[in-house]
């Protein structure tokens, strides 16, 4: 069974005519025979008495709102794409780190609603593992996270690179590493650690930083947004390695110091983890610890103007604001 078939079948039950459905379809008369013949056969049934004026049979009356039902279906499901191609799609879901939603993003979601009022943008902040595992759910439609190639490796995933930024360490003013710049690794490794939480890529990156020295993490804590890490470290020896866009309202906060790290050594130390190489590319060769941020959705989404769009705005904006910021 074709559609043209349906489409040619209602045609003559709403006309009454073979001749007038011929020219509503855009054929020729044998044409619209030929398809009813050919459903008729598939069917095994008469659709239509051939007198005067071509009326349903009984088999037709009980096939007719089946077949209006797949042909509304097929006009549906054709208006919908059509509306997706010219960027008329209800909603734009997107998912990234907390220090972008909360730094970077604002301007661009701004700038984007008033080119797309009708879109309803919706922005959700999550860790970086959560936020591709979403993306690849396709609850999503696009991801700003941390970079871990081995969550976006797949065919159909497009990644393009933001920018790098510095790790650091935040602790207390009081703190006794606040004597140090670089924080030496054996120094910082005798205090207590707050991380982010499991799924979160800073997490997975100070593990390998630690592994990297052959030297144990003391993890007491876990959170999940940069303002509790300021507020648990202002009093107290627990110290946090963080990205740098994370502790900018840190930096104006009299009850901590923020202090760098020592250079990573060559990315052929024996002490490095193989995963060091694979998930973070970014510190093979760098003068410091940094972390990758990349933008990442799929490529068939890219073809849709809104998020065509929203991609192109993070890429012309956002490396304006890190420079600047």
């Amino acid at each position: 069974m074709r559609l043209e078939q349906l489409q040619a079948f209602m045609a003559i039950a709403d006309t009454g005519s073979f001749q007038q459905a011929a020219r509503r379809c855009g054929v020729t008369q044998s044409t619209i025979s030929r398809q009813i013949q050919s459903l008729e056969a598939e069917l095994g049934l008469q659709l239509f008495h051939r007198s005067a004026q071509a009326k349903l049979t009984l088999p037709g009356e009980r096939f007719f709102p089946h077949a209006r039902k797949i042909c509304q279906e097929w006009h549906s499901a054709r208006e919908e794409l059509s509306n997706l191609l010219e960027g008329k799609q209800p909603e734009l879901c997107v998912a990234a780190i907390h220090s972008v939603c909360a730094y970077y993003l604002p301007p661009i979601l701004r700038k984007f609603c008033r080119q797309y009022p009708e879109v309803q943008l919706r922005v959700t902040a999550l860790g970086s593992d959560r936020a591709l595992k979403v993306l690849k759910d396709g609850l999503v439609d696009l991801a700003i996270v941390m970079n871990n190639r081995l969550l976006t490796s797949s065919a159909e995933m497009v990644v393009d690179i933001l920018y790098n930024e510095s790790i650091q360490v935040l602790m207390a003013a009081t703190h006794p590493l606040a004597q140090y710049d670089p924080v030496p690794w054996q120094e910082l490794a005798r205090y207590p650690q707050v991380v982010f939480k499991d799924g979160y890529g800073m997490q997975r990156l100070v593990q390998d930083m630690f592994a990297k020295y052959n030297l144990t993490l003391r993890a007491v804590l876990e959170l999940n947004t940069p303002d509790a890490f300021r507020g648990v470290v202002q009093e107290g020896d627990m110290v946090a390695l963080l990205p740098e866009s994370a502790l900018f309202e840190a930096r104006c906060d009299p009850k901590v110091a923020i202090r760098s790290l020592p250079p990573p050594e060559p990315i052929d130390s024996p002490a490095t983890p193989s995963t060091l190489n694979g998930i973070y590319p970014s510190l093979a060769g760098d003068s410091c610890w940094n972390r990758q941020v990349v933008i990442v959705t799929t490529s068939d989404r890219l073809q849709i103007p809104p998020i065509q769009h929203f991609w192109q705005l993070v890429h012309d904006f956002l490396p304006i604001k890190v420079a600047s910021g």
